[in-house]
């Protein structure tokens, strides 16, 4: 079977689950509000529009309340009413008037259920569903520093919505570890792969032939890569260093992703290229805006994060593409891959330990390699899916909005 008939005979097989209906006994549509602080092109605003798709799919109403962003003209196209607020201020003034704003969209729009990920706009969301009598739901992406008592408080609103989502076991983990939850509030949601943009299947040969042009790489060297914007936790020191320890093999780096500003950063990587000797070997890329086609270019994907991510999509991703992923042996990228089956994992902040991990990768044969990149994409299928998140979420609106609702009859 060729690798376009497989993956084609794999994503008509794969679970695609229904999306449970947004609509009440009485005909009417489940209304429900996000509110983040703002809708850029971070992991938690793309979970946002995720959301707020398939509501409107599942035949609800959904509006996002944040500052704004470049994402707002998505929203928008998708049939979803955005609220412009400063609910990412963390000023307390500012985030007590938030309050009675929100009750007001709350009771402009007849809201059924508030869902807030993130902690500026948390207590303000939370004070404002109380008084409305309504569902308030939580997601904690991450595990957040409790470096005192007050950040702890802070923090805390985020563990108590009537249902808390974790976007991993490890976060859920964490949950448990530091706050008192009860247990049967903490749903595991992982976030959700678009499967359909994030397949070898549909990414063409002329994209990848022009991103490698536009990228001026050497033909015939194995590409290693690092996706991941330029803050020093992304590990691309580590990486770096790590091809310190390749230098018998023939290959090329790529760090793609962009600075965000963080100019410091970029010219001490610049530096540390020139002084390990890697002019040759190792590039760093703007931010990508064609990331499968990077993916296919890539023969190893590294998520080298020092401090543990709540997912990192990056792995999922990779295995996706059908790709070698090398991961962090920590945070959520335990769950999303299987050791020597569908990647590699190395000792967090080991240059050494991911430089063995980089060459096992380079060292499948085309079966071995076959066999990895087909359980990869199998394991995303079945778990890491934007379907299946869309889901498992909506699944929890339903539940709490008829719970309430049988509770008032």
């Amino acid at each position: 079977m060729t690798d376009g008939s497989y993956i084609n005979t794999l994503l008509s097989q794969a679970a695609t689950p229904e999306l449970p209906s947004l609509i009440k006994a009485d005909g009417t549509a489940m209304t429900i509000l996000q509110v983040v602080p703002a809708m850029d092109s971070g992991g938690v605003e793309r979970g946002t529009l995720d959301m707020a798709k398939a509501i409107v799919e599942a035949g609800g109403k959904a509006i996002v309340a944040s500052r704004g962003g470049q994402l707002v003209t998505r929203l928008n196209m998708a049939g979803v009413e955005h609220v412009e607020l400063p609910v990412h201020s963390k000023n307390p003034w500012t985030m007590w008037r938030n309050t009675s704003r929100l009750l007001k969209v709350i009771r402009k729009h007849g809201v059924d259920l508030v869902h807030v990920r993130s902690r500026a706009p948390g207590r303000p969301a939370q004070r404002a569903a109380r008084k409305a009598g309504i569902p308030f739901v939580t997601t904690v992406h991450a595990p957040y520093n409790i470096q005192n008592r007050f950040k702890r408080y802070y923090n805390s609103v985020m563990t108590r919505g009537d249902i808390v989502i974790s976007i991993s076991e490890f976060v859920s983990d964490y949950i448990r570890n530091n706050y008192e939850v009860d247990e049967s509030k903490i749903r595991v949601v992982h976030r959700g792969m678009d499967t359909d943009s994030f397949s070898p299947h549909t990414v063409s040969a002329e994209r990848v032939i022009q991103l490698s042009t536009k990228w001026r790489l050497p033909d015939g060297v194995p590409l290693i890569m690092l996706p991941g914007r330029l803050t020093r936790w992304k590990g691309q020191a580590i990486l770096l260093q790590a091809l310190t320890h390749l230098q018998d093999l023939d290959l090329c780096c790529a760090l793609v992703g962009s600075d965000q500003g963080r100019t410091a950063y970029r010219e001490e990587l610049e530096k540390m290229i020139a002084d390990l000797g890697l002019s040759e070997r190792a590039f760093i890329m703007d931010n990508c805006d064609d990331m499968p086609s990077a993916y296919m270019l890539s023969d190893v994907v590294v998520s080298a994060s020092t401090d543990p991510e709540g997912f990192g999509r990056v792995v999922s991703e990779g295995q996706a593409m059908g790709r070698p992923v090398v991961a962090s042996n920590h945070g959520g990228a335990k769950e999303q891959l299987l050791p020597n089956e569908t990647g590699f994992l190395f000792e967090n902040g080991d240059a050494e330990s991911c430089a063995r991990a980089i060459r096992k990768a380079l060292s499948l044969n085309a079966r071995e390699r076959e066999i990895l990149s087909r359980k990869g994409q199998e394991r995303v299928q079945q778990f890491f899916t934007k379907k299946l998140m869309c889901a498992k979420t909506l699944s929890i609106y339903s539940e709490l909005i008829n719970a309430k609702t049988s509770k008032a009859v």
